[in-house]
């Protein structure tokens, strides 16, 4: 029964974390492509298309972390694996441990920056968005990359058995 709850929840972030980086990529590449069209084509710029590109990139930053450790698609270096394969198995719990330690300072921190954002109100330049709204993904995504590092462990621990 918790099996079943668990999987179905697995699948149903997974789906919202792809369709959200598909979306907001595209929303960038939309704006992008109209502000080369406008600036070349008609000697005028958008003014809040960089700024969403920017945003967007500190989006698909945090929730492709999320995705990339569910997929096992970290950068690493493995020269020391390749080297003694039977560390495998304990430097990969230690990576693990450390992605936990990681995403534990991402929650504090980025509850701190937020917090801080929130009682200072402080908005983007041009688009007037809060700030609180764009800093509120690192806490977010630091709890969704622990919960993926604790599934990629749990996954592990048991085709080691």
């Amino acid at each position: 029964m918790l099996g079943k709850i668990l999987k179905k929840f697995d699948a149903t972030v997974t789906q919202i974390e792809e369709w959200t980086l598909f979306v907001i990529v595209i929303a960038a590449l939309l704006s992008l492509f109209a502000n080369v069209v406008l600036r070349y084509g008609f000697n005028y710029t958008l003014a809040w298309s960089e700024e969403l590109v920017r945003i967007v990139i500190i989006y698909s930053t945090f929730v492709g972390a999320s995705v990339a450790v569910k997929q096992r698609a970290m950068i690493r270096i493995d020269a020391v694996v390749q080297i003694f394969p039977k560390l495998k198995p304990g430097l990969t719990v230690y990576t693990s441990i450390l992605m936990l330690v990681f995403a534990g300072m991402m929650v504090y921190y980025g509850y701190q920056m937020t917090h801080l954002q929130y009682i200072t109100h402080q908005k983007t330049i041009i688009m007037q968005i809060p700030l609180v709204i764009i800093y509120a993904i690192m806490p977010v995504m630091g709890v969704m990359v622990g919960i993926r590092t604790i599934q990629v462990m749990i996954q592990d621990f048991k085709s080691r058995q």
